[in-house]
């Protein structure tokens, strides 16, 4: 194993501070080079992600179909299955976790290649800490920017929904959200793309460290969201509820 390509100790003037995390940042790195892969989780986790590793490609594909990581550090020489092939079966399953490439090869083709196949960014090796964390935090960036919910939504029946004020206008009456509310209701509209299920909830708006709990709080506050914007909320058309899996917004 050769160490060409370990990330080196980030010196006092190169050190990246650690950022205020809002939210859960997950970030799945796909290394087979153990020093290196250890260089790239002290570095994010220093960053303030929250950082899991896999050494092997297929071993990696099960973990993103599982885990469905905010983004993925992915190497393109690996053992069993390589880095492009992992990123066309999850492109080809709708999996939409960010990727940011990493390579050794000179070879633009591999990179075209991955571009095509729905790759975000890549950095070649070796890299400094900064350059890593800098180009991982520009990816959360442009998810934030990308999926931003609107602050107006304008619903069936003539239900306005005011998301910064944490209001909703039916009726000639204003009914106020929760805060809880008001997250989930932005949560949902920013994922409208996929089911969300009861534990990305639990991690991403409640913030629990494990979604393995006892708790009927997500059901809960379901039900007092739909009274609030739902036309009928005996039959709701807009959290639609995905039998045995979550919710999905209407549209």
């Amino acid at each position: 194993m050769t160490t060409t390509h370990n990330i080196p100790a980030m010196t006092a003037s190169e050190e990246t501070p650690p950022t205020e995390a809002t939210s859960t940042r997950r970030v799945l790195v796909v290394e087979d080079e153990e020093a290196l892969a250890i260089g790239v989780k002290d570095a994010l986790e220093h960053a303030k992600f929250e950082v899991a590793v896999v050494h092997d490609g297929a071993q990696a594909l099960e973990r993103i179909r599982a885990d469905k990581p905010d983004l993925i550090v992915l190497d393109l020489m690996l053992p069993s299955m390589s880095g492009l092939e992992i990123l066309e079966k999850l492109r080809g399953e709708r999996i939409t976790s960010r990727v940011l490439i990493l390579t050794a090869l000179a070879d633009e083709e591999d990179l075209v290649r991955g571009f095509e196949m729905g790759a975000d960014d890549y950095l070649k090796k070796p890299f400094s800490p900064r350059e890593l964390v800098a180009r991982v935090e520009a990816q959360f960036r442009r998810v934030e920017m990308d999926t931003a919910p609107p602050q107006f939504l304008e619903l069936p029946d003539d239900i306005r929904v005011d998301l910064q004020r944490l209001e909703v206008h039916r009726d000639g009456k204003t009914l106020a959200l929760t805060p809880r509310e008001g997250d989930i209701l932005a949560y949902l509209i920013q994922h409208r793309d996929r089911v969300v299920t009861r534990e990305d909830l639990l991690l991403d708006v409640w913030h629990y460290q494990s979604a393995n709990v006892e708790t009927r709080t997500v059901d809960i506050h379901i039900v007092g969201l739909r009274r609030k914007v739902e036309p009928n909320p005996s039959e709701p058309t807009l959290i639609q509820t995905v039998r045995g899996k979550g919710y999905r917004w209407y549209s």
